[in-house]
C-alpha cells in the first residue's frame, strides 16, 4: 500500500491514495508499521508486459482521511485537493474498483515496437504540447468572455 520516499522523507502511496487496503492490516498496522499494508491492487502481466492494471477504490470517509494523513496531507490540503471526494462518501457510494488496459502497450508489442512512443496516436512533447494540433493554442477573446475567464498577465 505505501512506500517509504527517501527524499521526501514521507509515506508515499505504491499504487495510489485511493486504493483500498486490505483492512484487517490497516487496522493492525495504520498507526505502528504501516509498511506492512497490502493494497487491494491488481496487474495483468503478459511476458513481462503489464497490460493492465487497476484497484478496488476506498469508499470510506474516515478510511481516506486516514490514508491522506499517512502520506503527510494536513487537514487544510485534504480539503483543498479532495474536499469534493471527502463530500461525495457523505452519500454512501458502494464498493467499487476497475481495471484499465494499456492498449497503447498491447499496440507496440503486436507491431514489434520497443517504445510506446511509437505507436500512440496523439503523442505529446515534454513541455505537454500536441505537435499535431498545435496545442495548447491562442484562446479568442470571445471564447474567454464566453467561460468567464479573465487573463491579468
Amino acid at each position: 500500500m505505501f512506500a517509504w520516499d527517501d527524499e521526501e522523507n514521507r509515506l508515499v502511496a505504491e499504487h495510489h491514495p485511493f486504493t483500498m487496503p486490505k483492512l484487517d492490516e490497516f487496522e493492525k498496522y495504520a498507526d505502528s508499521d504501516p509498511l506492512k499494508i497490502r493494497a487491494q491492487c491488481y496487474d495483468l502481466v503478459i511476458n513481462g508486459y503489464e497490460m493492465a492494471s487497476g484497484s478496488i477504490r476506498v469508499h470510506r470517509k474516515d478510511l481516506q482521511n486516514k490514508i491522506f494523513e499517512l502520506i503527510g496531507l494536513s487537514e487544510k490540503e485534504i480539503n483543498e485537493k479532495f474536499g469534493f471526494l471527502i463530500e461525495a462518501f457523505k452519500y454512501g457510494p458502494p464498493p467499487h474498483g476497475g481495471a484499465a488496459i494499456g492498449f497503447d502497450r498491447l499496440i507496440a508489442i503486436m507491431a514489434g515496437e520497443d517504445s510506446i512512443k511509437e505507436v500512440i496516436a496523439f503523442p505529446k512533447t515534454a513541455s505537454g504540447s500536441d505537435p499535431m494540433t498545435e496545442a495548447p493554442s491562442a484562446v479568442s477573446e470571445k471564447q474567454l468572455k464566453e467561460l468567464k475567464i479573465k487573463l491579468d498577465l
